[in-house]
């Protein structure tokens, strides 16, 4: 009973020290939301994550408080949002749509596929295709590295969850696949993809980086996720 006492004290005393840890990862993430996001709503599910991390903290796994809370608190907020998907299914549609002519455009012509070409294809005006590209951006709010630290992944600090090796096959070569076709965007939009997801930048960020609007980011991050979902058509299962 001492020892539960000593670990309870030890747990609050953690969660009192790391609580502006709580609030800088929301407002990080905050940045990278819809508006419809609160930072109350991030601050609340993170604190939640905070004190599930100090009941079940095992300093044994080999990673620093910090470091394993701070991967709890990002996880909760997450979860959070996705809980509340406030993403209407007719965006989800298009974005599908647009990937379906994304892909053919190319398959057809050998080249990348221009966003008049895609407009057409899909018998929309400009401006229209750029509205649902953009609006494919704001239904796509993480990526992979959002769940990962730099230094590790959550899973890599819970015992019992090590991928079997088909399923560690299979990451990897997802993983590959991804860099690949990342790698053969054009130049412009690899750059945005680089700026947004490793160096972490919001989209005004981004505009003043490039000498262009925050809404001409938003277009190019689009039609970036529009090639990737397309030409990763076979790891997906939009059919």
């Amino acid at each position: 009973m001492y020892a539960a006492q000593v670990t309870q004290a030890g747990s609050e005393i953690r969660v009192e020290d790391h609580l502006e840890l709580v609030k800088r990862i929301a407002c990080h993430l905050l940045g990278r939301l819809p508006a419809n996001v609160q930072l109350e709503d991030l601050v609340q599910a993170g604190t939640i994550g905070l004190l599930e991390a100090a009941r079940s903290y095992d300093a044994s796994q080999g990673a620093s408080f910090e470091t394993y809370a701070g991967i709890r608190v990002r996880g909760a907020m997450l979860d959070e949002v996705r809980r509340n998907d406030w993403t209407p299914r007719s965006v989800h549609r298009n974005a599908r749509k647009v990937a379906t002519a994304v892909r053919k455009i190319e398959n057809e012509t050998g080249c990348e596929a221009q966003p008049r070409a895609i407009a057409a294809m899909l018998g929309v005006e400009l401006e229209q295709y750029h509205a649902m590209v953009q609006d494919s951006v704001a239904s796509r709010l993480f990526s992979l590295a959002d769940l990962t630290p730099e230094d590790g992944s959550f899973d890599d600090f819970m015992p019992g969850s090590e991928l079997d090796p088909a399923e560690a096959f299979d990451q990897a070569a997802f993983r590959a696949a991804l860099a690949e076709v990342i790698g053969g965007l054009p130049e412009r939009e690899q750059l945005v993809m680089s700026l947004y997801y490793e160096q972490e930048l919001n989209l005004r960020e981004i505009g003043a980086v490039l000498g262009v609007t925050e809404s001409r980011v938003c277009q190019l991050h689009g039609q970036a996720l529009a090639r990737v979902r397309a030409r990763l058509h076979d790891w997906t299962d939009d059919e």
